[in-house]
């Protein structure tokens, strides 16, 4: 009969972790791990917590190996350059919009909001945070309530043309937040946004009015199951 050091072992190759990442992620050492792993110590209750948050594992496989590995199976899609250099395992912070009250202060190092939660997501270049998606201008690629994690830009000058972007743009006055392809444009001084949704039209905007732009790395979809 399987035990569930050896479920503790299926997961950890499931998520592409060493014994060395995960010990680390758990806050014991390799060595425990390891003998975690074995049968020849037990699970915490506090690691298994960590599990069951942390990386959404289903609680009753964990225990009896009955059912699916995960609660929730993430759609996870990275949009990587070839410079990008991987990480094992991040942390990235997810932040509510509504609360920061917009995306300039997340971008503002003297006074960065607290997440409301964190991703936990491996093999992914460096992100700065994540946060949900309001709207459908890049449906189907992009739904609302799906999560889009994002590394900041201090220029906008320093835009790959034809990559998506999170943008914060002066809008008489009041903060626009989208996600966005961002395009040369034909008019000097401005940018062009494109919509992944037909229905959408592009739009030339003065770079000036641009409060602050990020790359996007990577969207997380999340199924989860009845």
């Amino acid at each position: 009969m399987e035990t569930i050091g050896q479920r503790l072992r299926l997961m950890r190759k499931e998520l592409n972790m060493t014994q060395e990442q995960l010990a680390q992620h758990l806050g014991i050492g390799k060595a425990a791990l390891s003998m975690i792993e074995t049968g020849k110590a037990g699970l915490s209750t506090r690691n298994k917590n960590i599990f069951i948050q942390d990386f959404n594992v289903n609680p009753e496989w964990l225990e009896s190996g009955k059912g699916k590995m995960f609660n929730a199976e993430p759609d996870f899609t990275p949009y990587t350059h070839r410079t990008d250099k991987s990480l094992p395992l991040q942390s990235v912070p997810l932040y509510s919009i509504e609360g920061t009250a917009g995306l300039t202060p997340l971008f503002a190092e003297d006074r960065a909001p607290e997440p409301v939660n964190y991703i936990h997501i491996p093999n992914l270049p460096k992100c700065d945070g994540a946060i949900y998606v309001v709207g459908d201008s890049m449906y189907p690629l992009l739904k609302s309530g799906d999560i889009i994690l994002y590394k900041q830009l201090s220029d906008v000058r320093d835009v790959f043309w034809g990559d998506m972007y999170l943008l914060s743009i002066d809008m008489d006055g009041e903060e626009y937040i989208t996600v966005k392809y961002v395009q040369k444009s034909d008019i000097e001084g401005h940018i062009r946004l494109v919509s992944q949704n037909q229905h959408h039209a592009d739009k030339d905007i003065e770079i000036s009015r641009i409060r602050a732009i990020a790359l996007i790395k990577a969207s997380v979809r999340m199924h989860t199951i009845g």
